[in-house]
């Protein structure tokens, strides 16, 4: 589950305004009058309220790091500190590169990895697979994007480099089909699991005369 924050920057606008009709009302009112520390109180109030709702400022919203997630397995959680440090570096690299369509196919490698790590906490007989995606997926898909970022950061590109960076652009397809196609592989075992339990349940239920043509032709049956 991805938590997110909003944070808001406020404005320096409506303080210096404030600040200058302090200053202007400073000249014109005799300020030895309690009724002008008054108008002073209730004019600088009106305008930072009034100044603040035209000039807003900004507000974004940033990712939450995280929670480790510990299952009390050492080699596994050693292997979910990979995956998250891995998403991490993914992450920086998206937040650097401009191209949209990149960042869309980054998108998709980051979700299906981070749900590929989430496998192992739920299936953690699955390590195996997740080992060695991670000895060897991973590490080649944050190479070809390091590589590519430095590229990008070039001012002049000749053949060579803005051919390396097409080719890069075009394995990312390929790296999101195998990412998904490993992703679904996980759930192989899980699937033939749901399958014998079906076949045993279905089973038990014919034994027991209580499947749904067997229970209704028994009923029949006592009916007679």
């Amino acid at each position: 589950m991805v938590f997110l924050r909003r944070i808001r920057k406020r404005s320096p606008w409506p303080l210096l305004i404030t600040a200058a009709v302090w200053a202007v009302l400073c000249l014109i009112l005799p300020l030895y009058k309690l009724s002008s520390c008054f108008i002073l109180l209730v004019a600088g109030a009106a305008s930072y309220i009034g100044f603040s709702r035209v000039f807003p400022g900004e507000t974004r919203t940033e990712e939450l790091p995280a929670e480790p997630v510990h299952t009390g397995d050492e080699k596994i959680d050693a292997l979910m500190a990979e995956g998250r440090q891995a998403t991490a570096e993914m992450k920086r690299l998206r937040s650097s590169i401009p191209e949209a369509d990149i960042r869309a196919k980054l998108d998709r490698l980051i979700g299906l990895t981070e749900k590929i790590f989430q496998d192992l906490v739920e299936d953690p007989a699955d390590y195996n697979q997740v080992r060695r995606f991670s000895n060897y997926y991973l590490p080649t898909t944050l190479k070809l994007l390091n590589a590519y970022d430095r590229m990008a950061a070039q001012e002049i590109m000749g053949n060579h480099v803005s051919g390396s960076m097409h080719r890069i652009q075009d394995m990312l397809d390929t790296l999101v089909d195998a990412y998904q196609k490993q992703l679904d592989s996980l759930f192989a075992n899980q699937a033939l699991d749901i399958e014998t339990d079906i076949t045993v349940l279905e089973t038990m239920l014919r034994r027991e005369g209580l499947s749904g043509s067997d229970f209704s032709a028994g009923t029949k049956r006592k009916e007679n």
